[in-house]
């Protein structure tokens, strides 16, 4: 009886657990200066903050103690008003400098984002957050060649994200 209550208990224990295995952490280093500019968002986990977003872009800017970011979206259609959240970062791990703190609304929240990779000679990167529940696939321009897009998306997959729940929101026009 014991044993099985035992069985029962930890297969509760695994079943309650995230349905992907958390990414591992960035090891290689970042090259600050190519994450500045503007970044176009092609895929994502859905996310309730940036529910029916289109054209989504982020525009890093360094400040003295950080950066300076700029999340941009239109809700519902490219041809909606721009809703914008404004951020700064900091970096967490200057040995790598993927790991990044960015604060919204003054400070008042708080979210830790990793830089899982980053492919400059491609034009993207994959921006999640460490436990695995959020994730993002950024280009350099609006659009990902066909090639690039799906090496980016096998990366995606390598680093244990289910693929097939990705958003590919439309483009922004600019």
């Amino acid at each position: 009886m014991r044993a099985l209550a035992s069985t029962i208990l930890a297969a509760a224990v695994l079943l309650a657990g995230p349905a992907f295995a958390a990414p591992p952490a960035p090891t290689e280093k970042i090259e600050l200066t190519k994450m500045m500019g503007r970044w176009y968002e092609v895929a994502r986990l859905p996310n309730k903050v940036q529910n029916g977003c289109q054209g989504g872009t982020s525009t890093w800017q360094r400040v003295s103690d950080g950066f300076s970011v700029v999340q941009a979206c239109h809700k519902g259609s490219l041809t909606a008003p721009v809703t914008e959240w404004k951020a700064k970062a900091k970096v967490l791990d200057p040995s790598t400098n993927a790991k990044l703190q960015m604060t919204f609304f003054n400070g008042l929240v708080k979210q830790e984002y990793w830089v899982l990779e980053h492919r400059p000679d491609q034009g993207w990167l994959i921006l999640g957050t460490p436990g695995g529940r959020a994730v993002w696939l950024m280009s350099q321009r609006p659009t990902l060649p066909a090639g690039v897009k799906t090496q980016a998306l096998a990366r995606l997959r390598q680093l244990g994200y289910d693929v097939g729940r990705l958003e590919f929101p439309l483009p922004a026009k600019n």
